[in-house]
Order: C-alpha cells, then structure tokens, then sequence
C-alpha cells in the first residue's frame, strides 16, 4: 500500500464526527471537530480528499455559538475557529470568507481587552498566571493567529508590546523575579512562591518564540529585541549539561530560584510541549531572527545530542502531538528546514522511520490524538511543508 492508502486505513474513525459530543467542547481546537477539520483540512489543500468531510467537521465543530468571551483563545472560540478557516484558504481561494472576517474583528477585539486587563495587572504589580501569556490559553496564541493572518492589524503590535512588558522583571514581597514568574504551581493551583515554566506550551518559551517569528517577519514593536535577548540570557542561565548533551528543567520553583539549579538532574521526556525540542526550536528562531549565527548552531546542537539520546527518547509513550513522538516529529522536521548543517535532516528521516509504525488510540483529538499524529504522518511521510500551516498553531513554524 502507498502512504496515502496507509493514512486513510489508519485514520478511519476520523472520517465522520460524533454527534454525541459535548457542543461546548466543540469548539476547542485541542480536543474536539475545530482540530480535526484540520486534518481534513491539509487532506482537501493536497487533494487527498474532497470538501465535504471539512465542511462536515466545521459544521459539527460550530453546534454552539462560537464563544468570544475574555477565556477565548488559539485553542477555543473565536481564535481557534478562525484559525481553522484561514487554513482552508491557505491555497489562496476565498474559502469561508464571510465568517472569516467576523472571526477576525472579534479576534482583533478580544486581544485588545485581554492586553488591558494584562497591563492592568502588571501595573498592580502582582504575577500572572501562565494563561494571561501562554500559547495554549493566553495572548501568545492569539499573536501567532494575528501574526499569521491579520499582521498589519494593531493588535498584533499590542500583543507584542505586551510581550516586550511581560519580560522586565516583577517585584514579588521584596524580591526581583522575572516578569513571567506565575504565582501558580504548574497545574495552575496555587501554591506559596509560584514557579517560572520553560514550556513552548505554557511557559516564556512560547512568548520567545512568537516574538521571533514576529521580527523575521517584519512586526517590531519598541523593545522587541531587548525582550528577545532577555528570554535568551534567563535560558542560557538554565541549561543544564548533562553527559548527553544540554538540557534545561520544565519548571523552576522559588527555592530552586534561590540556589541557583534545579532539583532535578536529568532531563525529562523530549517533547514540543516541554523538553529540548520545542526551547531549542524557539531558541533557533531566535538566533535566525537576529541573526546570531553561534547561538543557532549552539541550538540545533543542543536539539541533536537530544535525539541522540535513547535514554531522552524512551520517555515518550504515546504518538500526539503535545507531549508525544507526532510533536517531536513535526518540531524536528520544522528545525531542519531552517538548521545550518545536515544533522537535523538526517535526525528527521529516522524519527519519520520509527514514527511510520506507531498509531494512537481511539481518541479523535488533534492536540492529543489522532487527528495530530495524522498531520505529523503526512509531514514525515511526504517530507513536505503542511499545506494548510497548520503547524503554526505549535508556533515551530
């Protein structure tokens, strides 16, 4: 059987939605139709596949109204909706355009609102939680829809300006920490001295990596790259160098903080939502963007001693995205597009060969089921750029 033939017979149960599924969870990008259209999405722009099913998850994903409340972000709502729509028009046909545009002014007014009440809080002085800021719930993943689709509006510099604000440093009971300090534990309960999270997902990696992708496509805003090169300076002060090559912690608590290195001394599983692939991929952007051609190669080395670790690589347990081998997959590939030397294209084509022979379990998900592992298969089985950039919504691309 060809690749194509091997994905539809592997990805059957995405063929239809479930009309049992929760309306409300509809909607979200990571877990309910708005993620899986994507994959129809990518199959319909390649011709793959016809309309029809797209239409079909876009209708199951819109059951209930599209929410443009102050919770909507990349992953649901309004953002995650009309990122999905602009997918489809990635070909430059005028696809869905009416809805599109009114996804788009609510998304441009909902990141207005949020950079206030975000400024708001900084004014007060008190630390944010990661989902004012994260790329999951917060304005970076707002700003990479703006940045992808409305670059020239005035709210992708106002997220961007925001960014710049959250990296000067915060003042909490007397003490100097980093602006992006959460007063949270990772779970977001809250816990006495909060934590600073390296995550693409959640933590300052992501706005690092927005803000780069930003200045190599030409939105700069006042600050820009004093911020880059703050992000860069607290990661550099936090890699690890371990016998298998650099790695950096996925959180540091306050006591941490104090003694200068993190409780943990190895480096944990090697993932785009935390771990070595997705800060070296942001680092890598950044380096690009400024163009720091050390700290590049200094990053896709970091990202190349991590694939060569098996020790690294046995911690991934399952094919999604967000914290299994489809998302280092798509990062990896990603990476050496851009990398300066042939090691991560070679690194690539190995994990594409180990990646052909897992499959996920029943669920449909695009953040953690099928629906992504579906993607990242037709990147590495056709070793080609997504089509519809779906991708950017990890913010590797």
């Amino acid at each position: 059987m060809n690749a194509e033939t091997v994905l539809q017979a592997r990805y059957r149960r995405l063929r239809a939605p479930d009309d049992e599924q929760s309306p409300a969870l509809a909607q979200s990008l990571a877990k309910g139709p708005a993620g899986v259209a994507l994959w129809h999405i990518e199959r319909a722009l390649t011709g793959s596949s016809g309309w029809n099913p797209v239409q079909a998850w876009l209708s199951a994903a819109t059951r209930a109204e599209v929410t443009a409340a102050d919770s909507a972000c990349l992953y649901y709502g309004v953002p995650a909706l009309a990122f999905v729509l602009h997918a489809a028009g990635a070909d430059g046909q005028d696809r869905y355009r009416a809805a599109r545009d009114q996804l788009d002014a609510a998304t441009a007014a909902l990141a207005h609102r949020r950079v206030e009440t975000a400024h708001a809080r900084i004014r007060r002085g008190k630390p944010p939680a990661y989902a004012e800021y994260d790329l999951l719930h917060g304005l970076t993943g707002i700003g990479v829809h703006l940045l992808q689709h409305t670059p020239g509006d005035d709210a992708l510099a106002a997220v961007l300006s925001y960014l710049v604000a959250l990296t000067r440093p915060l003042v909490v009971d007397g003490e100097i920490l980093p602006g992006w300090w959460c007063a949270h534990d990772p779970h977001r309960l809250y816990t006495p001295g909060g934590h600073a999270n390296f995550g693409m997902a959640h933590g300052i990696v992501g706005p690092l990596a927005l803000l780069a992708q930003a200045l190599r496509r030409g939105a700069v805003v006042d600050g820009q790259h004093e911020a880059i090169a703050t992000v860069t300076a607290w990661l550099d002060r936090w890699q690890q160098h371990g016998d298998r090559g650099p790695w950096w912690p996925e959180t540091i608590t306050r006591e941490e903080a104090a003694a200068g290195r993190p409780h943990v001394r190895g480096p944990g599983r090697p993932s785009w939502c935390y771990g070595t692939p997705g800060i070296t991929r942001a680092l890598q952007l950044a380096a690009i963007a400024t163009a720091d051609t050390g700290r590049q190669q200094a990053a896709e080395n970091a990202l190349a001693a991590c694939l060569s670790d098996e020790r690294q690589l046995a911690q991934l347990t399952n094919a999604g995205l967000c914290h299994g081998t489809g998302g280092l997959v798509q990062t990896v590939w990603r990476a050496a597009q851009d990398a300066r030397t042939p090691v991560l294209g070679a690194a690539a084509r190995r994990l594409a060969d180990t990646f052909a022979g897992q499959h996920s379990g029943e669920d449909t998900a695009f953040l953690e089921g099928a629906a992504g592992q579906a993607l990242a298969q037709t990147t590495a089985l056709h070793d080609r750029s997504p089509a519809s950039r779906w991708d950017a919504c990890l913010l590797i691309d």
